[in-house]
């Protein structure tokens, strides 16, 4: 049984912390510790399980301390979609007990390791590595290799390296394909790239991907992992990325019924945008 559990809340929804702060009242009554996890708290926080309170963007910043602890991750969905969250604030209780009893599961999900060549650092991504042209005015011209052989330059507003789980993310909607999260693949989008010909391409998750902002123009171009800006890039920059050997661990209460939820999920946010 878990003993100590770290909160993850989104800081803009009172709603989201009415929850949490419910969540942490029912675990203290049994015995349990239960705190906010957030920049403040970081450096000297135990914990056996993480628990997030928002939308797919809370759970991915839960998502980055639970790769750091290595422990469990599960989100409780106050956001407008919630692909990656677990549990509706509704079926809060019966699932605070099913953890309680240990009436769960563990289910992984491969993540990427992205390395910034010239600033000599390495970043983990559940969803997707990005690079993008922010605030850039032109277009960025990158090119992409996979395992050393040239898949294109591409003349776009950036370009997406996504894990399945984040197919249905950012890669989605710049036209990339959904994924099954269980395929061993990593896909890559261009994002409103300049051309016709220039189209989504999915590879093995053991290739070796390169996106190197191209040297014969003045650009700068932003590097964001899972939506967090990981500092500028310079023309003649490269990033390197591939399957990481780690995985996450996602704590699951019922069985995930992928295709289920993703018709539910674009539904609901069809309906929301009529």
């Amino acid at each position: 049984m878990f003993q100590n559990i770290a909160l993850v809340i989104h800081p803009d929804r009172s709603e989201a912390r009415a929850f949490a702060l419910h969540a942490a009242d029912w675990f203290a009554a049994r015995g349990i510790r239960c705190a906010e996890l957030n920049a403040r708290t970081e450096g000297d926080f135990s914990t056996d399980l993480i628990l997030s309170f928002g939308g797919d963007g809370t759970f991915l910043i839960g998502a980055r301390y639970a790769m750091a602890l290595h422990v469990p991750l599960m989100g409780i969905n106050f956001g407008t979609v919630g692909f990656l969250t677990e549990e509706e604030p509704e079926q809060l209780d019966s699932a605070l007990e099913a953890i309680l009893n240990g009436r769960t599961y563990i289910e992984e999900r491969s993540l990427l390791r992205a390395e910034d060549v010239r600033h000599g650092r390495e970043h983990l991504a559940l969803n997707d590595v990005v690079i993008t042209r922010g605030g850039y005015a032109r277009l960025i011209r990158v090119e992409c290799t996979v395992n050393g052989e040239q898949y294109g330059v591409f003349t776009a507003d950036g370009m997406i390296a996504a894990t399945p789980t984040g197919s249905t993310g950012y890669s989605l909607s710049a036209g990339g394909p959904i994924v099954e999260p269980g395929m061993n693949c990593i896909t890559l989008t261009p994002v409103c790239a300049h051309s016709l010909a220039q189209c989504p391409c999915i590879v093995s998750g053991s290739s070796r991907i390169s996106f190197r902002l191209q040297p014969d123009r003045r650009q700068t171009a932003e590097l964001q992992i899972d939506g967090l800006n990981m500092g500028t890039l310079e023309a003649g920059d490269e990033i390197r990325v591939t399957g990481a050997d780690e995985k996450i661990r996602l704590l699951r209460i019922r069985p995930y019924h992928f295709f289920s939820l993703l018709n539910q999920k674009l539904t609901e946010w069809g309906s929301r945008h009529d």
